[in-house]
């Protein structure tokens, strides 16, 4: 099966520049809001970057010529972030949107040159009076993953692609072992980490290289269908990743973590246009709505679908955390007390490896 990646409205985001925004298909009147979107990787990638330009859609939809919208996309994670977000902020951007973790820093700085300006990041945690941050409570769909793949699994080998080693990613990957591990003890996990977001060379070559080593299950965390389209092809299942991709895997994808950004974005562009907007930090999951968990895949007996139900239900509920103790590291160190669940400030701050998981995390 071929990658369908396409580059609607593609920009290079290393040459961005005033010519290089991509702006939104509604003329500006005099007193129209611009609001700016920064992505890392292509809105084709059906991933992450897909799902946060399906949310500025939503904002074009929602406001009509009241506001309009830019976006520019493949923009690295270094200088080339700075002088786009810069660049929006110069044009008249009333409010910009910086949406991965490695554009903290020049978003940082450039709303300390606009104080004016209102600006937020997601997936980061550094917050100034104009600075706002925002992410998804990525690591409770993991654990309604793992549900199923503990069910699922008949070589008790799950292979996960890791994008880079920061807490968002670890949070994920020990979340799905644990739960996963609550259905099978002897459930192993098999990493590996492309160092990148959207490769689809690299993702792909990694769900083969798990599949190679007894992997019935393919988790990632990376952007593109590609690892799916492989488990697929090969006749093992897969999880999808920050959007419903089982147009590209029917039969392998068991389910997916789709993150709906609608809502926040219609809210936030409302408060700029209100004069109400205000710095702060949102963590939304799936009592939200922020997380969602699609239709399951034909792989998933009802057993597993019962389970992970339940799972989703306990979480909304606030009765069940993925993280709720005893937990311990990989050197057998306490972590988390029986009757005790981490804070908001440790999981940020994730390093380590739970016990069980017989990997060596990257430094």
């Amino acid at each position: 099966m071929p990658f369908l990646i396409t580059r609607r409205h593609a920009i290079a985001g290393t040459a961005a520049s005033a010519a290089t925004l991509a702006l939104g298909r509604r003329p500006r009147a005099q007193d129209v809001t611009k609001v700016g979107f920064v992505y890392v990787g292509p809105v084709g990638d059906y991933g992450w970057t897909f799902r946060h330009d399906v949310g500025r859609q939503a904002v074009e939809e929602h406001f009509g010529d009241a506001v309009e919208t830019s976006h520019v996309e493949n923009v690295s994670e270094g200088p080339d972030a700075e002088r786009v977000i810069r660049q929006l902020a110069t044009t008249g951007h009333q409010l910009i949107f910086t949406t991965s973790f490695g554009f903290m820093n020049a978003t940082v700085r450039v709303a300390r040159q606009f104080p004016d300006v209102r600006f937020e990041h997601c997936t980061g945690y550094q917050r100034t009076d104009n600075l706002a941050t925002y992410m998804a409570r990525f690591y409770e769909g993991r654990a309604v993953c793992g549900t199923i793949a503990g069910h699922v699994s008949e070589s008790g080998t799950i292979g996960y692609i890791g994008s880079f080693p920061i807490p968002e990613v670890v949070r994920g990957i020990n979340s799905f072992y644990l739960a996963a591990s609550k259905i099978n003890p002897e459930i192993g996990l098999k990493i590996v980490w492309v160092n990148s977001w959207y490769d689809p060379g690299k993702e792909g070559d990694a769900a083969k290289t798990l599949i190679d080593q007894g992997a019935d299950i393919i988790v990632q965390h990376t952007d593109s269908p590609a690892a799916l389209q492989v488990a697929e092809d090969r006749g093992v299942y897969a999880f999808g990743q920050a959007s419903d991709m089982r147009a590209f895997a029917p039969n392998a994808q068991l389910t997916s973590i789709v993150d709906n950004w609608n809502e926040y974005y219609i809210r936030r562009t409302q408060a700029v246009i209100d004069g109400t907007w205000e710095s702060g930090d949102t963590w939304g999951g799936i009592d939200t709505g922020m997380v969602e968990i699609p239709p399951y895949g034909p792989g998933v007996t009802e057993e597993a679908a019962a389970a992970a139900d339940e799972v989703k239900r306990g979480i909304a509920a606030g009765e069940l955390h993925p993280f709720a103790g005893p937990i311990r590291n990989q050197a057998g160190e306490e972590v988390v007390a029986e009757g005790e669940v981490l804070s908001d400030e440790e999981l940020l701050k994730m390093s380590y490896y739970v016990e069980g998981i017989d990997a060596a995390l990257p430094q």
